[in-house]
């Protein structure tokens, strides 16, 4: 799509600009969170510029429900790749932790909730999940050196199982 890769090739050097950080951290979460809500998780806001699903996982800590609007690649084998920038924050984002402690979870795709598994990248294959990532969003990897840190990223596998009975559904 000419005209998407067009926006995305203009959005995504301001999108790692200091300002649109704070903008996007402190704005985006309850947009797309009012948004989804608003139309029964079938239309997220980003998802008109990248791929979008939203992540359902357990808090590590608290054992709550959680759920985080992100941005994934399709790795060409019917998976997804995630990566916990946080928008170059210092700290790894907490659906990174939670994935960690509860690795099977659930995602919502297009208004279509699924079950998967998340694995953490192994570090011999980083490089070819950035190039992936970075094929769909341009430098997309420069939040992880801005944020001098190693963002853990994540492969989310389709998986066979009952969905869980979440009220919030």
């Amino acid at each position: 799509m000419p005209f998407i890769d067009a926006v995305r090739e203009f959005a995504a050097p301001l999108s790692r600009t200091g300002w649109f950080r704070r903008f996007a951290t402190s704005v985006l979460p309850p947009l797309e969170r009012f948004v989804s809500r608003l139309t029964g998780g079938r239309v997220q806001l980003t998802a008109f510029l990248v791929p979008s699903l939203v992540l359902h996982t357990i808090g590590a800590k608290s054992g709550e429900p959680r759920d985080a609007p992100l941005m994934y690649t399709a790795d060409g084998r019917g998976r997804a790749l995630v990566a916990g920038t946080n928008w170059a924050g210092a700290r790894h984002p907490a659906w990174t932790a939670n994935l960690l402690a509860h690795p099977d979870v659930e995602i919502t795709v297009r208004g279509r909730r699924m079950a998967v598994r998340a694995t953490l990248v192994p570090d011999a294959e980083r490089d070819a999940a950035w190039a992936l990532m970075e094929a769909q969003w341009p430098d997309y990897r420069q939040y992880e050196r801005d944020a001098g840190r190693t963002a853990r990223i994540f492969v989310l596998q389709p998986v066979r199982r009952p969905l869980s009975h979440d009220p919030r559904r």
